[in-house]
């Protein structure tokens, strides 16, 4: 039995590692995909339940899903990511090089607009919360 190169043998385990770090990718996008259909169907339920009592708004509930969706999407670029910085340090040719490039700008421009996103919709909830809750009366005796 002949023993590989040890070039051979770093080739392909960068190419299982890449199909593993692919195949990561797919299911992010299949388990954010399936938590947002889950997430749309218990606020649908959850709609029809209340009948109208104490609702969110249909852009509220759409940005929630939009949220979800958009954080596990993130996710899967990520792992995209990694798998062509493998699969360009194997074969740096100028279609991996331009791949990488764009996976790395629409990964980035997803994660800015992602971050602002979600705490923008931190900020209202906490707005919210702070609304709902009693005020609690303030002790105007003093106390000396």
């Amino acid at each position: 039995m002949a023993e590989l190169p040890l070039m051979e043998w770093f080739d392909r385990f960068a190419e299982a590692l890449r199909l593993v770090l692919e195949a990561v990718s797919l299911v992010c996008v299949a388990l954010g995909f399936a938590a947002t259909l889950r997430l749309g169907l218990r606020q649908i339920r959850r709609q029809a339940l209340l009948l109208g009592h104490g609702r969110q708004s249909q852009g509220r509930r759409f940005n929630s899903l939009r949220l979800t969706f958009g954080s596990w999407l993130s996710m899967a670029l990520e792992f995209q990511l990694a798998a062509d910085i493998v699969a360009t340090t194997t074969a740096p040719s100028n279609q991996n090089l331009i791949q990488l490039g764009v996976i790395a700008v629409i990964r980035t421009f997803l994660n800015v607009f992602l971050g602002r996103e979600v705490e923008l919709e931190l900020k209202f909830e906490e707005a919210q919360r702070q609304q709902s809750q009693p005020s609690t009366p303030t002790d105007t005796t003093a106390s000396f």
